[in-house]
């Protein structure tokens, strides 16, 4: 089997497999781990949100984000409030401190990733948008008729009751 989409997929895999190994490493320079890092930036410059949106936006599991949580409250950089309309949605926001280390380690992080696409030219990067945009078009639509394929009752056939008896 030598089915051309698997190297594309695979060229795809390891390309996000290296961005990663160079983003985490530089995380973890500056005493953050890359979930703590993720939560930090997606919480710097908003008001807060809820853990359901925190986690949709970070792509950290449900279990990952709270212990994520729990440990960056314990060092005073977020802090949980219940909402007072509904007591099940908690929302999570950066203290003072955590606005402080958002501020030391998004700005420098950013020109540290940035460095690997200096080679890239607006040319370069609306073509490689583009077709990562049509990919995934492609991938969003798979997952809705997958979607839409398990919702659907399994059809029996006619006859089926009846089948292999003579």
């Amino acid at each position: 089997m030598n089915e051309r989409f698997l190297r594309s997929i695979r060229l795809l895999s390891e390309c996000y497999q290296r961005f990663e190994q160079v983003s985490s490493a530089h995380v973890r320079t500056v005493g953050l781990t890359p979930s703590q890092f993720d939560i930090i930036a997606t919480l710097g410059n908003t008001a807060g949100m809820s853990f359901k949106e925190l986690g949709s936006k970070t792509l950290i599991t449900k279990g990952t984000l709270t212990g994520v949580i729990d440990r960056l409250e314990a060092r005073g950089i977020v802090t949980r409030t219940v909402q007072s309309e509904d007591r099940r949605s908690t929302i999570v926001r950066l203290t003072a401190k955590g606005e402080s280390e958002f501020k030391r380690v998004f700005a420098p992080h950013v020109q540290h990733c940035k460095r690997s696409f200096l080679a890239y030219g607006e040319a370069d990067f609306a073509a490689l948008e583009r077709e990562l945009a049509k990919l995934k078009a492609h991938l969003e639509a798979a997952h809705r008729q997958s979607d839409e394929a398990e919702k659907k009752p399994a059809q029996v056939p006619a006859n089926s009751t009846n089948a292999g008896q003579a």
